[in-house]
């Protein structure tokens, strides 16, 4: 603790020289304003600032507190390590350069630049980011290309990428990440014999053009918008038409409809000019949260719901936590807690009274001229939005008028009125408008870093949800605004940004590297993209592969209303209806695809939720993707996995009658590919002793076949992709 006579002196000089001439304003900002910014402003500001000691201007510093202008208590408790006060328990002191940088400043003569009134927002500091955050900044598009900038930082450490990757490799891959599906032996072996130098190049075309391909890629965006077609909570009652929007997403992948107004009719699809009933379906995204149509208190769960729609969106498009705004400013990122209610003030005209039964906001179908799922405004005028005092809606604040973040101040803007002949706010267009504007620099880098992550596994930015203060910083920035200004440029068009990817050299090397154990020391993570990862397929995927290798796999009908898939008895187990909770389609639609399976909250299908299939109440950027023990006994001991073991098994009897020949088609069937030398005389084996434990049954030759099937399916080669 510094001595009383020493602190007394340090506090009656700063009182003495705090109205002394200025110096120069660069002195201030590069050595005083940081720290209080960084430390102080946070508590010390904004309209109650703790003890009523406010230090955002001159005039406030020398006000004083509720104590007045007591500079020694001020500084003794600086000093001492008091102030700032302890996080989570541990004492936060000043460093000793930043007690001399005040020190000096007070020698100095304390100067306060005239006007200067400090802005938490304003920089970024060791506790949070400010207006100036990368994320923030104008995408610039820097000179190079895509495995350029990849080999540049690798070249910086001396090191070298990995080999390409061998054809059966490549395909297997590309297949995977397009379509959701394995390839054919034979789409195999053409693509490893065609002699064409783009070869490739085609093959990224057909997969492209390929329905399939909307169905993979749709299922990706279906986890980011929280997709399920049921409410939640007790009844879990099934929302109709849902199932609109998912068809709508995958359309809209298949037909390559642009990002930015693939944004603006989820958001508005209701409120543009040319209005269809598709553009209606796709403001189903507003309506996928969980929904209570019988909360405890309706005022209170309203709020709750305009916090799904705020936090979907902001984290959807924008990659930043808006909902952390909405009791207070945010913690870590320049989001002022009026923020969060301009940009609810979008949604508020959507809300009615709730009745009995009746889903608490939205329209019914009459207003929309449809039966789609979606969202509209109960007219053109409404009441306005408060700000709740923490958040609290028996606390309402002060009236906040619809409008933009304010850490973007280049982009803010006044809200238009609506058009004269207008039924609705035009609010949520507004929005859209803002978040699709070529200058913000959000929505091109969160949409090219996901496409990125759906196909190497992670994200240039890993966190790819979260572009703000407690994020990950980006491995590759230039990488990244590079693929965004490519993506703006080509008409917000994501199939141009595949081709970016696909037809490079780093999508396209092997998962091998020769020096890999000494790389890997180094970054473990392959944060520098010096090798492609191998990953383990989706819950959906796995689901999907199995019915293709038993010859049950139906692409037909495209879309549509879901299938219920068979659940075990065990999984009804606990519920109160119990089979009543589930009935499963018909066994004709039981081959579906998993993308059309119905996706009820209360009741995920467990062979999904094994396999890390997502949490539908909020939006998933990233699914886990875990290795436990449940998974391989589910593989192992399903009904599902045995049923599709049969009947690979029976696919593997019609194709031969020799034994070594069945062998091979087994291989071809599951994997792709023929067995190797080793393989065949372990299935051999296997095969023999199999007989003899099913011996004097009379299929006993069958159930031998269906046991060799059932360990190809369960084979890690199965599983994952290199």
């Amino acid at each position: 603790m510094p001595s009383r006579t020493l602190s007394t002196a340090l506090a009656s000089l700063l009182a003495s020289l705090l109205t002394a001439p200025l110096r120069a304003e660069t002195d201030f900002n590069r050595t005083v304003a940081p720290i209080l910014l960084g430390h102080c402003v946070e508590c010390h500001g904004g309209a109650a600032p703790a003890g009523g000691l406010d230090l955002t201007t001159g005039p406030g510093l020398r006000a004083g507190g509720k104590h007045g202008p007591d500079f020694d208590l001020l500084f003794e408790r600086v000093r001492s390590g008091e102030m700032p006060p302890p996080k989570q328990g541990k004492p936060q002191p000043l460093a000793d350069s930043q007690q001399k940088a005040l020190a000096a400043w007070v020698a100095d003569k304390a100067p306060w630049p005239a006007g200067r009134t400090l802005d938490l927002f304003e920089s970024t500091t060791g506790s949070r980011a400010g207006r100036d955050w990368w994320s923030l900044q104008p995408v610039r598009k820097p000179s190079g290309t895509l495995d350029g900038f990849v080999r540049r930082a690798l070249t910086d450490r001396g090191w070298t990428p990995a080999p390409p990757a061998d054809r059966r490799t490549l395909i297997r891959r590309l297949s995977f990440d397009l379509l959701g599906l394995p390839p054919t032996f034979e789409q195999v072996e053409a693509f490893v014999r065609d002699p064409a130098p783009d070869a490739y190049e085609k093959l990224v075309e057909q997969y492209l053009a390929s329905p399939r391909y909307g169905e993979r890629w749709g299922r990706h965006w279906l986890d980011v918008a929280r997709y399920a077609e049921t409410c939640g909570y007790e009844r879990d009652q099934v929302k109709p038409n849902a199932w609109k929007y998912r068809d709508w997403v995958i359309r809209a992948f298949n037909d390559d409809l642009p990002f930015d107004r693939f944004v603006t009719a989820q958001l508005a699809g209701d409120e543009l000019p040319d209005r269809t009933e598709q553009t209606v379906v796709a403001t189903t995204f507003i309506r996928l949260g969980t929904w209570n149509d019988e909360p405890n208190d309706p005022q209170e769960y309203k709020y709750d719901r305009l916090e799904d729609m705020v936090g979907a969106t902001s984290a959807a498009f924008l990659g930043m936590t808006v909902k952390c705004a909405r009791c207070h400013d945010h913690k870590f990122d320049p989001i002022r807690q009026a923020d969060y209610y301009r940009m609810a003030a979008a949604f508020w005209a959507g809300f009615v009274e709730p009745g009995p039964r009746e889903l608490l906001g939205g329209p019914s179908t009459k207003a929309l001229g449809s039966d789609a799922h979606g969202w509209t405004d109960r007219g053109r005028t409404v009441p306005p939005i408060r700000l709740l005092k923490k958040g609290d809606p028996a606390r309402p604040a002060e009236v906040v008028e619809p409008g933009h973040l304010s850490m973007l101040p280049t982009l803010d803007r006044p809200i238009p009125q609506p058009p004269a002949d207008a039924k609705t706010t035009h609010r949520r267009l507004a929005l859209a408008e803002w978040i699709v504007d070529p200058k913000n620099p959000l929505t091109a880098r969160v949409w090219v870093n996901r496409v990125w992550q759906f196909h190497f596994g992670q994200g240039l930015v890993r966190s790819p949800d979260n572009f703000g203060f407690t994020g990950e910083r980006p491995t590759h920035p230039d990488l990244l605004d590079w693929l965004a200004t490519e993506l703006i440029a080509n008409r917000w068009s994501t199939k141009h940004v595949h081709r970016l990817i696909l037809l490079s050299k780093t999508y396209q090397q092997s998962s091998l590297h020769p020096r890999q154990d000494e790389y890997a020391k180094e970054d473990a993570g392959n944060k520098l993209w010096w090798r492609a990862d191998r990953r383990r397929v989706e819950a959906e995927v796995i689901r999907d592969a199995l019915l293709q290798a038993g010859g049950n796999l139906t692409l037909e009908p495209v879309g549509g209303p879901s299938f219920a898939p068979e659940l075990s008895p065990e999984a009804l187990e606990g519920l109160s209806t119990k089979a009543a909770a589930w009935k499963a389609s018909p066994p004709a639609e039981q081959g579906r695809r998993s993308v059309y399976a119905l996706s009820k909250r209360g009741l995920l299908a467990p062979q999904l939720t094994t396999f890390d299939f997502p949490d539908t109440t909020l939006p998933c950027g990233r699914r886990d993707s875990t290795t436990v023990a449940p998974q391989a006994l589910t593989l192992l001991n399903s009904r599902f996995s045995h049923q599709q073991s049969e009947r690979l098994a029976g696919r593997v009897e019609k194709a031969a009658t020799e034994e070594a020949k069945r062998i091979v088609a087994a291989w071809r069937f599951a994997l792709s590919r023929d067995p190797r030398p080793s393989e065949t005389a372990a299935a051999v084996e296997h095969l023999a002793k199999q007989r003899a434990n099913f011996a004097g049954q009379k299929d006993a030759g069958h159930l031998a076949l269906a046991s060799l099937c059932h360990v190809l399916l369960n084979a890690n080669e199965f599983l994952y992709v290199d």
